[in-house]
């Protein structure tokens, strides 16, 4: 039924009033009854996306995009962008390994998306972890997203947006206690200081220790001032800054069961499987040695100016400094010590800052041209990135000492320092110093200048038609740590990439009802050398050899799928089903090379609903089929140096890293009665496998996978207001405390999930 607006009830209830003005009073007159019903729409159903740059609703995008509303981010108790993402299907993640930081990493379809992550319409490149008590709504954009936003991978992209000033008045907030040390406290108040001005502050304060891992914590504070100028008048200002500081005990996770090569097979696929010791709350880590530290600040200027009824101008300007220092313990298994009862402590860390400056002017508006109504976004995007990159080094280690546990014969002399896999001590002394590397800083600066239009052409009242160009002109240089080249020691080498990247996409959109579509699509992007300005896992590190030699990655996808909304506009549902074909993946040659000439093939499907079931159900449901295969991948030598036998490398013609088959997510509430309201969620996922490897000795005849299980976990919520500002909620997360794992993209170790916990938060709004 359609909502009847303030307006529209004053419109019914005027005849009723102006006859009961002139009718003669008569005690025997009955005035006839009007009843008036309000449609409340669900607050998990969204219909309009807050990218700048959609030119239509997403019932008539021509692609996937998943949308998570503040309203499940407050019902599911998320914390973090991380948690949040487990309401949407195919989005996996990946850890820290080598050059690739600590911080999130989202996989969307099987491509690493660090990269891909927005905030409010600008890149955010920093390996940061993101938190949402300043998020009014987060957006999965799947599929190549060049043509929107730039240099990036097929899967797609995260967008963040931040929380506004408004006209009115109010104040709102929670405290939240629950099991394993949990406290959160948030406050968001707004206030209309005039009639066009507002100021919004949002604060945080945060900790709790990791449910069954003994060790491992949490611990941030955060601040974001926002203020506006203008509202409600054509032109406006909003001037926000945001503030996040972490002090984090990190996760190292546990290795995998890697058996001796004599007790191996000769031939055929070995799965090897994480080894926790019999006690999943085992953490291999020194309480005296392992920290995380990140800091993050940003200031930001919007500016909104209407140039009619039809046409906007917007410019956003933003600056922003992440640092991040952390060292963390890696419970390696590539010396076999774990098959012995032990775990090697391997050390890894990291000093790092990125520093941006980004601005981006868009004209947007719908006009009617050459006999067709076009909605259309242009604009114009300037970016520089710089990074520095550092380590630690360590000192003062005596390896003989009694509290180094690695056996005879796995190398104490070479840095290992164990400890036992079934009973580690975290509180065992850390006796070594950490000094930052004098030669080992790395620093990146990445210049990126970007053309871009979108419009949205409609044809008729069934056909559309949605298209998208980009431009990026791609200049990033890398100035290497110091080397001895040509016999001249502590040279510090420069590194180039250039490239000019055009990317597109074009979409066919036929109605056959007004509230139903069917589209096909077309896309592309684009994955330059050091597209993550080093904060990622880089698809290729820059050198002088290859300095613009090889081509950016190159991908292309297509997109068939149907959107509807149901039930007077109360559920959407759509399903698609996608394919996708990267080419110019860089790949090792047996020659010692690398070129641009691998392939990597995607194909799958996605489900997905969101919104009302009936008056009192709301559900956010979504599944997601992923078949992502290495037809080639390059080579390995399986044989020795002098006596070499190249092969296909071992991840050929197999599903990638990090990426399930099978993933669905659902979250469900019922509103029991008018102040009660139930909700629960399963999330889960199929096999995921970390790593591909050749056993050695075998001769390529017998393959390593390295994976772990899939899940379902059970989450449970229940919601009970006192009153219109006052009310409590309970999230048992984990429910069943199942044994799981979040991450298992490298090949010497998966990070668990957490264990069940519990937490009440009062939560208020006057």
């Amino acid at each position: 039924m359609a909502t009847a607006t303030p307006w529209g009830v004053a419109l019914l209830s005027l005849p009723l009033a102006l006859h009961a003005q002139t009718a003669p009073q008569n005690a025997g007159t009955t005035l006839p009854t009007v009843s008036i019903t309000a449609n409340q729409t669900s607050p998990l159903k969204v219909d309009e996306s807050s990218n700048s740059k959609a030119t239509a609703p997403l019932l008539d995008t021509p692609k996937t995009v998943n949308v998570i509303p503040a309203a499940v981010i407050q019902q599911t108790g998320a914390v973090s962008m991380v948690e949040a993402l487990r309401t949407v299907p195919g989005i996996s993640f990946g850890g820290g390994e080598g050059g690739n930081p600590l911080g999130d990493r989202p996989i969307i379809r099987g491509f690493d998306s660090q990269s891909s992550t927005y905030i409010d319409g600008l890149r955010d490149i920093a390996p940061s972890t993101r938190e949402v008590f300043n998020l009014e709504s987060i957006e999965v954009d799947k599929g190549p997203d060049s043509a929107f936003g730039g240099r990036g991978t097929a899967g797609g992209s995260i967008n963040l947006y931040s929380k506004r000033p408004q006209t009115g008045n109010f104040a709102a907030g929670s405290v939240g206690v629950g099991t394993d040390n949990y406290l959160r406290v948030t406050a968001d108040g707004n206030w209309q200081f005039d009639e066009h001005s507002a100021a919004r502050l949002n604060l945080l304060s945060h900790k709790n220790d990791i449910p069954e891992r003994d060790g491992p914590r949490n611990t941030r504070w955060g601040v974001a001032p926002s203020i506006a100028f203008g509202l409600g008048t054509p032109t406006r200002v909003v001037l926000s800054y945001y503030h996040l500081q972490t002090d984090d005990i990190p996760d190292g996770g546990i290795g995998y069961n890697l058996p001796s090569t004599s007790s191996l097979p000769s031939s055929g696929v070995v799965k090897l499987h994480p080894d926790y010791g019999g006690d999943r709350t085992n953490w291999y880590g020194l309480f005296g040695r392992d920290f995380r530290k990140d800091k993050t600040d940003s200031g930001t200027i919007q500016i909104e100016h209407d140039l009619g009824d039809n046409l906007q101008l917007r410019n956003v300007t933003r600056v922003a400094h992440n640092s991040m220092n952390y060292v963390w313990t890696q419970p390696d298994d590539s010396q076999g010590n774990i098959a012995r009862g032990m775990v090697w402590r391997r050390f890894n860390s990291s000093i790092r800052s990125v520093d941006v400056v980004g601005n981006a002017t868009e004209l947007s508006g719908k006009a009617d041209a050459a006999g067709f109504k076009h909605s259309f976004v242009v604009g114009l995007e300037l970016d520089r990135e710089q990074a520095h990159n550092n380590s630690y080094v360590v000192s003062g280690i005596n390896y003989a000492s009694p509290y180094n546990k690695c056996p005879n014969g796995t190398g104490e002399a070479s840095s290992y320092v164990c400890t036992s896999l079934s009973d580690p001590n975290p509180n065992d002394p850390w006796l070594g110093t950490l000094t930052p590397n004098p030669a080992g800083s790395t620093d990146i600066t990445t210049n990126t200048v970007s053309l871009y239009a979108t419009d949205t052409v409609e044809v008729n009242e069934q056909w559309k038609l949605n298209g998208g160009l980009r431009y990026d002109r791609y200049r990033t240089t890398q100035i290497a740590a110091p080397a001895t080249v040509d016999g001249v020691a502590n040279v510090r080498l420069q590194y180039k990439q250039n490239d000019d990247l055009f990317n597109g996409q074009l979409g066919v959109i036929y109605k056959p009802a007004s509230n139903g579509s069917i589209y096909l699509m077309a896309g592309t992007s684009s994955t330059p050398a050091g597209s993550s300005t080093g904060q990622g896992l880089e698809t290729q590190a820059i050198t002088l050899s290859n300095s613009n030699d090889l081509a950016p990655e190159k991908n292309l996808s297509y997109e068939l799928g149907t959107k509807w909304d149901l039930w007077d506009n109360q559920l959407s549902v759509s399903a698609a089903v996608f394919k996708m074909k990267t080419q110019n993946v860089r790949i090792a040659n047996s020659d010692g090379t690398t070129t641009d000439a691998g392939d990597k093939d995607t194909k799958g499907f996605e489900l997905s609903a969101q919104g009302k079931l009936t008056r009192d159900w709301e559900v956010m449901a979504g599944y997601t089929f992923t078949r992502a295969i290495g037809t080639n991948v390059g080579v390995t030598n399986v044989g020795t140096t002098a006596s070499p036998n190249w092969v296909p490398a071992a991840a050929t013609g197999r599903q990638f890293i990090s990426t399930p088959r099978h993933s669905f997510s659902l979250w469900s509430t019922y509103q029991l009665t008018s102040d009660l309201n139930l909700g629960a969620g399963l999330f889960g996922q199929s096999d995921v496998v970390g790593g591909y490897a050749y056993a050695s000795g075998t001769n390529g005849q017998t393959l390593i996978e390295r994976t772990v299980p899939g899940y379902v976990r059970l989450d449970a919520m229940a919601n009970y207001r006192f009153n219109k500002n006052i009310n409590v909620q309970l999230n048992v997360q984990n429910l069943t405390n199942r044994m799981y794992y979040t991450t298992a993209s490298s090949p010497h170790y998966a990070i668990q999930g957490a264990g069940r916990s519990a937490v009440l938060s009062a939560n208020f709004k006057y």
